[in-house]
C-alpha cells in the first residue's frame, strides 16, 4: 500500500460524513400547505365560535331541559337522563301515516342516495361536454352554474315566498294559472302516468320505473344542485395535461377507452370531493324531509332534548356515510404523483 493511498484512507476515516444539502419542499407539498392555508378561517371559525355551541347541543340530547321562570331569576337548568331522549325520539311518530322517526331517516337515506348518484353522473357529463371545444362554451358554462346562483341567500327566500303565493292563489275557486290538471306544477310537463305506460311497455321491471319517473318530476332539482359539481370537474378535465390525449390518439384508443382509461381514473378525486360536498348538501338541505321533521320537534326555538338528540343521530348517520364512501373509494382513488 503505498504512502498517498494510507493518507486517503486515513483521511476519510477521521473526517465526519459530509452534510446533505437541505433539500427544498417539493411542489406537493407545497400544494399540501397551501389547502391548509385556505381553510385555516374555517379551522379558526370552528374552534372559536362553533366548537362550544355543538358541546352545548351535545349535553342537550343526554338531558331535560328545564326553564326557570323569571321569578325565580330566570334561565333554565338540565336533568341528565342519559339515553332516554335517544330512544323516545327514535321511535315517536313524525307523520300522519305513523311513520316513526327511525323509519323516516331510513327511507330518506334511499331515496338521497339514488339523488347523490344521479347529480354526480349528470354534472360529470355536462363537465365533459362544456369541456368540448365548441362556439360559446363559457355563455353555456355560465348557464348551466346560474341555478346555483339563484337558489342561493336571499334570491332563494324570494322563491320560495313567490312559490307560496302562486300555491295559494291557485288554490282560489275559480283561478287558473296556467298549468296543466289545475295546477300541478313544474312536475305537471310530463305526465308521470304516460312515461309509467311507456316504460311498462318495454318490459321494465317497476321499481326501475318509479325510479325514472323520479327523476323526470325532479329534473328541476337535479339540474339546480349540479352546478357546484359541474365547476369542479370541469377544473379536473382542464388539469389534464392534452399531451396524454394526444398520446392515447396516437395510438389509435378511441374516445371511450380514452375516458375509462384516461379521464375516468384522473377525474377520481374529483369524484371523491363531489361524493362528500353532494352527501352533506342533500343530508342536510332545508327540503330534506328529515331536517324538517327535526325542526319541528321544537317550532318555538326552545331548546330540547328530544331535538338535540334527533340531529346527533342524523349527523351520526351522515358522517357513517361519508366514511363509507372513503373506505369503497380508497384504492379507487388515483392521485398523480411521483413518489406513489
Amino acid at each position: 500500500m503505498t504512502k498517498d493511498t494510507k493518507m486517503n484512507n486515513s483521511t476519510l476515516a477521521s473526517s465526519p460524513a459530509k452534510k446533505k444539502k437541505r433539500r427544498g419542499a417539493s411542489l406537493i407539498e407545497r400544494r399540501d400547505r397551501l389547502g391548509w392555508v385556505f381553510i385555516l378561517p374555517f379551522l379558526i371559525g370552528l374552534v372559536f365560535l362553533y366548537a362550544s355551541v355543538i358541546w352545548e347541543s351535545f349535553t342537550y340530547s343526554f338531558a331535560k331541559y328545564n326553564t326557570i321562570p323569571a321569578i325565580r331569576g330566570g334561565g333554565y337548568s338540565l336533568t341528565f337522563v342519559g339515553f332516554d331522549n335517544f330512544a323516545s325520539q327514535l321511535m315517536k311518530t313524525v307523520d300522519s301515516e305513523g311513520k316513526t322517526f327511525l323509519e323516516l331517516i331510513f327511507t330518506s337515506f334511499a331515496t338521497q342516495i339514488v339523488d347523490i348518484i344521479i347529480i354526480i353522473m349528470f354534472s360529470l357529463f355536462i363537465a365533459v361536454l362544456l369541456n368540448q371545444k365548441m362556439i360559446g362554451r363559457t355563455a353555456f358554462r355560465a348557464i348551466f352554474f346560474i341555478p346555483v346562483v339563484v337558489g342561493a341567500g336571499i334570491i332563494a327566500k324570494i322563491d320560495s315566498t313567490a312559490s307560496e303565493i302562486l300555491d295559494a292563489m291557485s288554490s282560489l275557486e275559480g283561478i287558473d294559472m296556467g298549468t296543466a290538471n289545475g295546477g300541478e306544477g313544474a312536475s305537471g310537463l310530463v305526465s308521470a302516468m304516460d312515461v309509467n305506460m311507456l316504460l311498462g311497455s318495454l318490459g321494465l321491471p317497476s321499481t326501475f320505473t318509479d325510479i325514472i319517473i323520479t327523476l323526470v318530476q325532479n329534473i328541476y332539482e337535479i339540474v339546480n344542485r349540479a352546478g357546484v359539481q359541474m365547476l369542479i370537474f370541469l377544473s379536473g378535465l382542464q388539469s389534464i395535461s392534452p399531451a396524454i390525449y394526444e398520446s392515447c390518439s396516437i395510438d389509435g384508443a378511441t374516445a371511450w377507452e380514452t375516458f375509462w382509461k384516461i379521464t375516468f381514473p384522473m377525474l377520481s378525486p374529483m369524484i371523491l370531493v363531489n361524493a362528500f360536498y353532494t352527501i352533506i348538501d342533500s343530508f342536510t338541505a332545508e327540503s330534506n324531509e328529515v331536517m324538517l321533521a327535526i325542526i319541528e320537534i321544537s317550532p318555538n326555538g326552545v331548546p330540547s332534548g328530544e331535538q338535540s338528540a334527533a340531529a346527533w343521530t342524523y349527523f351520526g348517520l351522515v358522517i357513517v356515510s361519508l366514511l363509507l364512501v372513503a373506505f369503497l373509494f380508497r384504492n379507487f382513488v388515483f392521485y398523480n404523483r411521483r413518489n406513489d
